[in-house]
């Protein structure tokens, strides 16, 4: 197990920063676990759709200050990404789903993650931080 924390202020400028540190906490131990390099640019996908999304919806009314945590935990058969943001909480579930052929407002993200992890959660915490959580696990190649 490796586990890796990174704080950043609410600013989409930091993005490629965001995904420069997940790559370099991630390549060498995600290739000597056999995972492709296909697979982890879905992940650092993942983790670039929960990062804009804290820092466009959850922090939208909070000053740029405003940090957001990220912590990815590599296992040998699953890697876990968790970002926290300080937005009010809301429910993923009551966002509807892009229906093939259909234009809407709002929800590909969601939609987006729902497709690379194998498990998302978004949650509040005791803390009054809300923890987005992207689990993905390592079946092979075809994942």
């Amino acid at each position: 197990m490796q586990q890796g924390h990174l704080t950043v202020k609410s600013d989409l400028r930091l993005l490629n920063q965001v995904q420069q540190w997940f790559e370099k906490f991630c390549l060498e131990y995600l290739a000597q676990l056999g995972w492709s390099e296909s697979q982890l640019y879905r992940l650092n996908l993942a983790l670039a759709e929960g990062f804009t999304n804290a820092v466009r919806h959850a922090h939208r009314s909070l000053p740029p200050e405003t940090t957001i945590d990220i912590e990815v935990t590599l296992w040998f058969d699953r890697i876990e990404m968790r970002i926290w943001d300080y937005g009010s909480p809301f429910n993923p579930d009551e966002i509807s789903e892009p229906q093939p052929g259909t234009l809407q407002i709002g929800g590909y993200g969601w939609f987006l993650l729902r497709r690379l992890g194998d498990r998302v959660v978004y949650e509040r915490n005791a803390d009054s931080r809300n923890c987005l959580l992207i689990v993905k696990y390592f079946l092979g190649e075809s994942n």
